[in-house]
């Protein structure tokens, strides 16, 4: 059987995938930082015919499923398989496997070092001292001028508590915090103690968005749940902001009846020219959606990915393959 590698994978996992298949070719996407349309992922299968193809960006619709029916397996290097065509593949029985949590751990370290930079300044700061203003003014003053607040103490309440939820809230609670979580598919948690959405919204100092993006959870946190929140509660969102009335969240962090906001997504993605002025807010710490961007995610989806080829192999499907009605 002949595999072809597009999204970016460990030594390791290619050494895997070579001691199980007759071929391995790797040609990854970071490699010319461009990932293929459904047009050119159409052209490439037809001229490598692989059995198993393992994507991470590459559109894979109805076109290059229709001009090459030879694949038997398609991998996903994602939590989900938002670039593919995944009613066609289950028309025509095709499973698909993807990589949950692959970024967990990354998008939870990213959280609490966002957080920590918006409590203590540490942005602001640093542009003060980079722009020469700490010799312009009293030696002492930016001990004042920048301080924050400690985490120690402070309520936390995780809206989802999947993979990501559970380990922002453990590297949250080595610094003292008393974490709060809800979430509808999870009964209980070990240490976190589950409450209604209007409790953790109305009791909790920093409330963090972990929620998949479906019918149930679009706009979810509307402006009577922002309205609940403390007059100097922060809103963080790791996660999608497709789940979040942008305009109540807007409102309320522009009129101050928030503390404020620490966001890695936006509506627009790239946002455009009037979304990032309108956004440049005091109160606001945004960055471009980059949570998940560390180097060993790619180890992390390899390696999950792997093992579920490896249980797709054994006829494991329903352990493995996440995405495919038909079994």
């Amino acid at each position: 059987m002949k595999v072809l590698v597009r999204a970016p994978f460990s030594e390791k996992g290619l050494s895997e995938l070579r001691n199980m298949y007759d071929e391995v070719i790797y040609e990854p996407w970071n490699k010319t930082g461009e990932w293929f349309e459904d047009d050119k992922t159409s052209e490439l299968l037809q001229r490598v015919k692989p059995d198993i193809f393992i994507t991470e960006l590459d559109r894979v619709g109805k076109k290059s499923l229709s001009s090459w029916q030879g694949l038997k397996l398609l991998g996903v290097c994602r939590a989900n398989p938002a670039n593919v065509d995944v009613d066609r593949c289950t028309q025509e029985g095709l499973p698909i496997i993807c990589t949950p949590a692959r970024n967990a751990q990354a998008v939870a370290e990213c959280a609490v070092g966002m957080t920590i930079c918006y409590m203590r300044h540490i942005a602001e700061a640093a542009c003060w001292e980079r722009n020469g203003m700490w010799g312009q003014k009293n030696g002492v003053s930016p001990y004042y001028l920048f301080q924050g607040n400690e985490l120690s103490g402070k309520k936390i309440g995780f809206v989802g508590f999947g993979a990501v939820g559970r380990a922002a809230a453990g590297l949250f609670k080595a610094f003292g915090t008393n974490n709060v979580f809800y979430d509808p598919y999870v009964e209980q948690a070990e240490d976190v103690r589950k409450v209604s959405l209007e409790e953790l919204f109305s009791t909790c100092d920093i409330i963090s968005i972990h929620l998949p993006v479906n019918d149930a959870t679009k706009k979810m946190i509307g402006s009577e749940l922002i309205a609940l929140m403390k007059p100097t509660a922060i809103f963080l969102n790791t996660a999608r902001s497709a789940v979040v009335d942008m305009e109540a969240l807007y409102n309320a962090i522009k009129e101050k009846k928030i503390g404020g906001a620490v966001m890695d997504v936006m509506e627009n993605e790239p946002p455009t020219k009037e979304e990032i002025e309108k956004w440049k807010l005091d109160n606001v710490l945004l960055t471009p959606h980059i949570c998940g961007a560390s180097y060993e995610v790619s180890d992390h989806h390899s390696d999950i990915m792997v093992e579920r080829i490896k249980k797709w192999e054994n006829g494991e499907q329903k352990n493995c393959i996440i995405f495919n009605k038909v079994q």
